[in-house]
């Protein structure tokens, strides 16, 4: 962190980030739950539409991130998340309300495009309060949401159905969004020039701190320019795969562990928090010295690969309960693990006029990602009637997704050695 800028940024955003995307992630994590625990039972889902409700979510993510991202950066990220954590916590509750398949798509699929707006919202503005230096531990406590909210989520989640049934636990689940948006809107201000409690030196030095920033970044046109360039297409498709890799696991853990132990709700839930624990620490870890060292991929490649050998070792050790659920544990971690250098990287690489719109570019190929590995992998377990089978799909998108990170990384050596172009040129973080 940057001791000559104001702490208070720290202690005053941060826990309004973290709870914000931790209620979204919340309303997308939860479903497994109300699979495994009667919702499928009495709306008479098949395992195949299973599957594809599990995975609606990310379709209508995918498609409006970008313009979200344009919203947030030209005009306002505190109005467009206000609105999104209200329309997101009635849909959220709405869900245990439905009575019929098809509302629970429609529900499913408008979670995703009122989510849309959430992540990238907060990467911009990360980027209006954050120094380079700063930026992946910024991120990394705004991503913190992500696993330590499945985390308690598994857990109440678990009592709530098993006390309650699914129908309260989505009601629960979803209400405490619509809520917070009123604080969030007294809380937040968009940019530090707004904000009361920074003195008027404080407010000249952050910003004079992330001008000083864009002067060492070449100009980039447009967003057509910045779409095009060989790293933002390689970050998007290493995104696209890591997701799918996540996400296969994310959505399915409670039915991995439920089927495979034949615990109740509340031990499954127990079990299924665990590797969230592991992950949470170790994304303090890698974002901690990827600040320290200023190096973003090679924080990046090394964990997705050791994920991927850890879901071929659940694979090989599946009759063995213990074993294989250890190496989920550790799958888990990695995968969550460099999150925050990871979208760190863009903001180093691409001036403030186009950054915002290329990590919602990336985003949205990642919510892709994660449509595809919850399909997927919701679609192998109905076909095989177990779910050991997709830990081969997810470990060899892992893989894959770490061999293209090295391959961005070699891209950007070679920018590095060229001269500036018509548009500007692009430089690795």
């Amino acid at each position: 962190m940057n001791k000559g800028l104001a702490k208070s940024r720290w202690w005053r955003l941060i826990p309004l980030i973290f709870i914000t995307y931790s209620l979204a992630y919340l309303d997308r994590a939860n479903y497994s739950f109300g699979a495994a625990s009667g919702l499928e039972h009495d709306l008479k889902i098949t395992a195949a539409t299973s599957s594809l409700l599990g995975s609606l979510f990310f379709l209508g993510y995918f498609f409006f991130q970008v313009p979200s991202t344009n919203f947030a950066e030209k005009r306002s990220a505190k109005k467009l998340v206000f609105w999104a954590l209200i329309i997101w916590g009635m849909l959220a509750a709405a869900t245990g309300m439905v009575s019929n398949i098809p509302t629970l798509m429609i529900i499913r699929f408008s979670l995703g495009i009122v989510e849309a707006a959430v992540m990238p919202a907060m990467l911009v503005f990360i980027s209006h309060w954050f120094t380079k230096a700063e930026r992946s531990k910024a991120n990394t406590f705004l991503i913190l949401g992500n696993p330590i909210t499945v985390m308690w989520m598994s857990i109440v989640s678990g009592y709530l159905v098993e006390n309650f049934g699914w129908r309260m636990m989505f009601i629960s689940e979803g209400m405490p969004a619509v809520i917070w948006a009123i604080l969030w809107w007294f809380l937040i201000c968009d940019h530090p020039s707004q904000a009361k409690w920074l003195s008027n030196e404080e407010k000249v030095d952050l910003q004079a701190a992330l001008d000083e920033e864009q002067k060492g970044i070449k100009e980039v046109k447009d967003y057509k320019t910045a779409f095009k360039s060989k790293i933002v297409i390689m970050l998007c498709a290493q995104y696209f795969l890591w997701s799918l890799g996540l996400y296969g696991f994310v959505m399915w853990l409670p039915k991995i562990i439920g089927g495979a132990s034949d615990m109740g709700m509340v031990a499954t839930g127990w079990l299924a928090a665990v590797p969230y624990i592991f992950a949470a620490l170790a994304m303090l870890l890698v974002s901690y010295f990827s600040d320290k060292k200023q190096n973003r991929s090679a924080f990046v490649w090394p964990f997705l690969l050791v994920g991927a050998i850890a879901f071929l070792g659940s694979f090989i050790f599946e009759s063995s309960f213990w074993i294989s659920y250890s190496m989920l544990v550790v799958a888990g971690a990695a995968m969550y693990a460099p999150y925050g250098p990871f979208f760190a990287i863009i903001p180093e690489i691409l001036p403030r006029n186009v950054a915002g719109g290329a990590m919602a570019l990336i985003n949205s190929m990642g919510a892709l990602g994660s449509f595809a590995g919850s399909y997927l992998t919701g679609l192998i377990a109905s076909l095989t009637g177990s779910f050991t089978s997709s830990y081969l799909l997810l470990g060899a998108a892992l893989i894959a997704g770490a061999i293209l990170t090295i391959l961005a990384v070699k891209e950007g050596k070679i920018f590095l050695k060229k001269e500036p172009v018509q548009h500007g040129e692009l430089k690795k973080a």
